[in-house]
């Protein structure tokens, strides 16, 4: 199980990532924008690795709300080294949240009431080819969360990957064709609600999407397949789907929201051996700015931001290791 298809940053438990139908299906219309300006490099940022001791070597914090807490969880995914979640309280209290039974578990989002959200498995393979289920917890109670389709990949796909303080969690699920299907799931009505990028078939011809993050304004993150070449990220606020395409990068990914404008991701320049992957912040009006760990130029992924500025992500070190990555402004 392993982070984040959407590259080998979206959180797939092993990637690298009766028929019902949904109570409600919703094509987000209104002008499609986009926000594409080159990034600026941003270093005003201090940088603290976060590792959980039960495993140095592969740490990925994905999610902090605006008490501090962090969503992550320790193991790379391969086989004999699952995935294991956790909720980071202090610099050094970490706290293991696994779905009961799980043979792997990510912790991939929170709001600040105490929900958790993320998604688990049965299986731990070589090929790390794994089943994946999404599921909310609150009151130390979890509860399996699947989007009602009857076209699921095999093994089944499904992941909550945000929530906010309205219990409105984000995700998506893989069809059998392989395209990913973002949607949101309301946790107090259990309604799912298909997000689909405007003017596209809500079918199997529309392209590939996944929500990753939702502030408290309902505004949606995430990222899709403009095109089978290019990969774009964006933000769907007030009806308005916004395109978040980092210049010259040849995938931009969304991965968190907050509730003061800012989005936050990755984005990759260069292709094989040389491919690079950089985190941005970026806000209305002020475009991206680069944001790199100094012990991760280039391979830096930024997950979540909170309403204080403060980022959560991983990067990858000079021995191979994975580290969890909070930066404060």
């Amino acid at each position: 199980m392993n982070h984040r298809t959407m590259h080998t940053s979206l959180r797939r438990l092993g990637i690298g990532l009766g028929a019902l139908t949904a109570t409600a299906t919703l094509a987000l219309a209104g002008l499609a924008g986009s926000a594409n300006a080159s990034p600026q490099h941003h270093s005003g940022y201090h940088f603290r690795t976060m590792n959980d001791k039960a495993d140095v070597t592969f740490n990925q914090l994905l999610g902090i709300n605006n008490h501090g807490v962090i969503a992550g969880y320790f193991g790379s995914g391969a086989q004999g080294h699952p995935n294991k979640g956790y909720q980071l309280w202090t610099p050094s209290s970490y706290r293991n949240e696994n779905y009961p039974h799980s043979v792997q578990t990510q912790v991939t989002g929170l709001n600040d009431n105490g929900v958790t959200v993320g998604f688990w498995s049965t299986m731990n393979t070589a090929s790390m080819s794994n089943n994946n289920f999404g599921f909310y917890a609150a009151g130390g109670r979890f509860h399996n969360v699947n989007f009602p389709t009857g076209d699921n990949a095999s093994p089944q796909v499904d992941q909550l990957l945000g929530v906010n303080d309205h219990e409105v969690a984000v995700g998506f699920y893989t069809n059998g064709q392989g395209s990913n299907r973002g949607y949101e799931y309301n946790i107090r009505t259990h309604r799912f609600t298909r997000i689909l990028v405007p003017g596209a078939p809500a079918g199997v011809a529309g392209p590939s999407l996944t929500a990753t993050a939702i502030n408290n304004d309902g505004d949606v993150a995430g990222f899709y397949n403009k095109t089978s070449a290019q990969v774009d990220g964006f933000l769907l606020r007030d009806g308005q789907f916004i395109t978040l395409a980092v210049p010259g990068a040849t995938m931009t990914q969304a991965f968190g929201a907050n509730d003061k404008g800012e989005v936050v991701g990755a984005y990759t320049t260069g292709s094989g051996s040389n491919a690079q992957t950089h985190g941005f912040v970026w806000r209305s009006g002020h475009g991206f700015t680069t944001v790199d760990d100094p012990h991760g130029i280039g391979a830096t992924t930024i997950n979540g931001v909170n309403d204080s500025g403060a980022l959560v992500g991983f990067y990858t070190d000079s021995a191979g290791n994975t580290d969890g990555m909070l930066a404060l402004p």
